[in-house]
Protein backbone atom coordinates (compact mmCIF):
# COMPACT_ATOMS: atom_id res chain seq x y z
CA UNK A 1 0.00 0.00 0.00
CA UNK A 2 2.86 2.50 1.21
CA UNK A 3 4.32 2.33 -2.72
CA UNK A 4 0.76 3.07 -4.17
CA UNK A 5 0.91 6.43 -1.95
CA UNK A 6 4.20 7.01 -3.39
CA UNK A 7 3.19 6.36 -6.84
CA UNK A 8 0.00 8.34 -5.81
CA UNK A 9 1.83 11.58 -4.36
CA UNK A 10 4.27 10.86 -7.22
CA UNK A 11 1.04 11.95 -9.80
CA UNK A 12 0.10 14.57 -8.24
CA UNK A 13 3.90 16.98 -8.27
CA UNK A 14 4.08 15.02 -11.85
CA UNK A 15 3.32 18.84 -12.89
CA UNK A 16 6.55 20.09 -11.48
CA UNK A 17 8.07 17.26 -13.41
CA UNK A 18 6.10 18.22 -16.63
CA UNK A 19 6.56 22.21 -16.36
CA UNK A 20 10.42 22.01 -15.82
CA UNK A 21 10.67 23.26 -11.82
CA UNK A 22 12.33 19.16 -11.34
CA UNK A 23 14.20 16.57 -13.13
CA UNK A 24 13.61 13.72 -10.36
CA UNK A 25 10.85 13.54 -7.84
CA UNK A 26 12.55 10.81 -5.22
CA UNK A 27 11.29 8.76 -2.58
CA UNK A 28 14.57 8.19 -1.40
CA UNK A 29 16.90 8.56 2.25
CA UNK A 30 18.20 12.00 2.03
CA UNK A 31 21.74 11.16 3.40
CA UNK A 32 25.36 12.11 2.19
CA UNK A 33 24.91 8.99 -0.40
CA UNK A 34 21.55 10.67 -2.28
CA UNK A 35 22.39 12.38 -5.11
CA UNK A 36 19.67 12.65 -7.50
CA UNK A 37 19.37 14.40 -10.79
CA UNK A 38 18.65 18.44 -10.01
CA UNK A 39 16.73 19.60 -9.85
CA UNK A 40 14.89 17.26 -7.38
CA UNK A 41 11.68 16.95 -4.91
CA UNK A 42 12.78 14.34 -2.47
CA UNK A 43 9.85 13.25 -0.04
CA UNK A 44 11.44 10.64 3.04
CA UNK A 45 8.88 8.93 4.33
CA UNK A 46 10.11 8.91 7.88
CA UNK A 47 7.02 8.29 10.02
CA UNK A 48 4.01 5.63 9.92
CA UNK A 49 1.37 5.76 12.44
CA UNK A 50 -2.51 5.04 13.31
CA UNK A 51 -4.56 7.38 13.37
CA UNK A 52 -6.02 7.28 16.70
CA UNK A 53 -8.56 10.55 16.09
CA UNK A 54 -10.27 8.48 13.49
CA UNK A 55 -10.12 5.36 14.80
CA UNK A 56 -13.54 3.31 14.60
CA UNK A 57 -14.06 0.22 16.53
CA UNK A 58 -17.94 -1.09 15.15
CA UNK A 59 -17.29 -4.64 13.52
CA UNK A 60 -19.29 -4.36 10.28
CA UNK A 61 -21.34 -7.89 8.86
CA UNK A 62 -20.50 -8.74 5.30
CA UNK A 63 -23.66 -10.08 3.80
CA UNK A 64 -23.87 -12.63 0.60
CA UNK A 65 -27.43 -13.22 -0.94
CA UNK A 66 -29.06 -12.06 2.02
CA UNK A 67 -27.11 -14.20 4.26
CA UNK A 68 -24.35 -12.85 7.09
CA UNK A 69 -21.30 -15.11 6.14
CA UNK A 70 -18.97 -12.94 8.09
CA UNK A 71 -18.00 -10.22 9.92
CA UNK A 72 -14.91 -7.33 9.28
CA UNK A 73 -13.02 -5.89 11.75
CA UNK A 74 -12.60 -1.81 11.49
CA UNK A 75 -10.58 -0.22 8.78
CA UNK A 76 -7.94 1.72 10.43
CA UNK A 77 -6.63 4.37 9.60
CA UNK A 78 -2.51 5.14 9.45
CA UNK A 79 -0.89 8.86 8.98
CA UNK A 80 1.90 8.34 6.45
CA UNK A 81 4.24 11.32 6.74
CA UNK A 82 7.00 12.73 4.83
CA UNK A 83 9.79 14.74 5.05
CA UNK A 84 9.48 17.33 1.77
CA UNK A 85 12.87 18.90 0.49
CA UNK A 86 14.31 20.18 -2.53
CA UNK A 87 17.73 19.42 -3.94
CA UNK A 88 19.34 22.23 -6.42
CA UNK A 89 22.55 23.79 -7.65
CA UNK A 90 22.30 26.64 -5.45
CA UNK A 91 20.14 27.58 -2.26
CA UNK A 92 17.87 30.13 -4.33
CA UNK A 93 16.85 27.71 -6.71
CA UNK A 94 16.25 24.85 -3.58
CA UNK A 95 14.22 27.55 -1.97
CA UNK A 96 12.03 28.46 -5.23
CA UNK A 97 11.09 24.71 -6.08
CA UNK A 98 10.26 24.30 -2.62
CA UNK A 99 8.19 26.97 -2.25
CA UNK A 100 6.47 25.95 -5.62
CA UNK A 101 5.91 22.39 -4.31
CA UNK A 102 4.29 23.93 -1.08
CA UNK A 103 1.95 25.85 -3.10
CA UNK A 104 0.50 22.43 -5.09
CA UNK A 105 0.36 20.40 -2.09
CA UNK A 106 -1.42 22.61 -0.30
CA UNK A 107 -4.11 23.19 -3.55
CA UNK A 108 -5.48 19.22 -2.56
CA UNK A 109 -6.51 18.73 1.20
CA UNK A 110 -7.08 15.15 -0.07
CA UNK A 111 -5.68 13.69 -2.91
CA UNK A 112 -7.87 13.58 -6.14
CA UNK A 113 -9.95 10.27 -6.65
CA UNK A 114 -8.54 10.15 -10.40
CA UNK A 115 -4.29 10.46 -9.41
CA UNK A 116 -4.89 7.75 -6.66
CA UNK A 117 -3.02 4.05 -7.87
CA UNK A 118 -2.88 0.54 -6.76
CA UNK A 119 -4.76 -0.22 -4.04
CA UNK A 120 -5.73 3.52 -3.30
CA UNK A 121 -7.87 3.27 -5.98
CA UNK A 122 -10.70 2.04 -3.91
CA UNK A 123 -10.14 3.80 -0.57
CA UNK A 124 -13.40 4.22 1.42
CA UNK A 125 -13.32 7.45 1.74
CA UNK A 126 -10.81 9.93 0.45
CA UNK A 127 -7.34 10.44 1.32
CA UNK A 128 -6.49 13.75 3.47
CA UNK A 129 -3.15 15.37 3.20
CA UNK A 130 -2.13 17.86 5.55
CA UNK A 131 0.56 20.41 4.33
CA UNK A 132 3.06 22.29 6.92
CA UNK A 133 1.66 21.10 10.16
CA UNK A 134 4.22 20.24 12.86
CA UNK A 135 5.64 17.10 12.18
CA UNK A 136 6.58 13.89 14.35
CA UNK A 137 10.48 14.76 14.21
CA UNK A 138 11.78 15.64 17.45
CA UNK A 139 14.44 17.52 16.14
CA UNK A 140 15.35 17.97 12.21
CA UNK A 141 19.28 19.13 13.65
CA UNK A 142 19.47 15.52 14.95
CA UNK A 143 17.64 13.89 11.99
CA UNK A 144 20.17 15.14 9.51
CA UNK A 145 22.79 14.59 11.86
CA UNK A 146 22.30 11.00 12.04
CA UNK A 147 21.79 10.95 7.91
CA UNK A 148 25.58 12.66 8.01
CA UNK A 149 24.15 15.21 5.63
CA UNK A 150 23.76 18.78 6.29
CA UNK A 151 20.21 20.82 7.64
CA UNK A 152 17.92 21.70 4.43
CA UNK A 153 14.90 23.49 4.66
CA UNK A 154 12.30 21.37 4.85
CA UNK A 155 8.53 20.59 5.51
CA UNK A 156 6.23 17.53 6.84
CA UNK A 157 3.21 16.31 4.37
CA UNK A 158 1.14 13.67 6.02
CA UNK A 159 -1.39 11.90 4.25
CA UNK A 160 -3.97 9.81 6.00
CA UNK A 161 -4.85 5.74 4.48
CA UNK A 162 -7.55 3.33 5.27
CA UNK A 163 -6.01 0.09 5.61
CA UNK A 164 -8.68 -2.22 4.87
CA UNK A 165 -9.98 -5.10 7.13
CA UNK A 166 -9.91 -9.06 6.00
CA UNK A 167 -13.62 -10.84 6.88
CA UNK A 168 -13.25 -12.89 9.76
CA UNK A 169 -15.41 -16.49 9.65
CA UNK A 170 -17.29 -16.63 12.77
CA UNK A 171 -20.86 -17.36 13.25
CA UNK A 172 -23.50 -14.38 12.94
CA UNK A 173 -26.40 -15.06 14.49
CA UNK A 174 -29.50 -15.74 11.81
CA UNK A 175 -31.52 -13.10 11.53
CA UNK A 176 -35.17 -14.46 12.33
CA UNK A 177 -38.37 -12.41 12.01
CA UNK A 178 -41.11 -13.21 14.00
CA UNK A 179 -44.76 -11.22 14.86
CA UNK A 180 -45.67 -10.47 17.88
CA UNK A 181 -49.45 -10.38 18.41
CA UNK A 182 -51.02 -8.44 21.57
CA UNK A 183 -54.40 -9.40 22.16
CA UNK A 184 -56.65 -6.19 23.08
CA UNK A 185 -57.13 -6.33 26.58
CA UNK A 186 -59.55 -3.76 28.24
CA UNK A 187 -57.84 -1.41 30.82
Amino acid sequence: MIQDLDKSIKSLLQPMKDGGFVQEISFATPDDQFGPSLPAIDLFLYDVRENNDLRNNEWRTEWKDEQPIGQRLPSVRVDCSYLVTAWAGDIAEEHHVLGEVMGLLLRYPKIPQELLRGSLDNQEIPLPATCLQPGRLKSLGEFWQALGGKPKAAFDYTVTVTMPAQIIERPVGRVEERQLTVADRAW
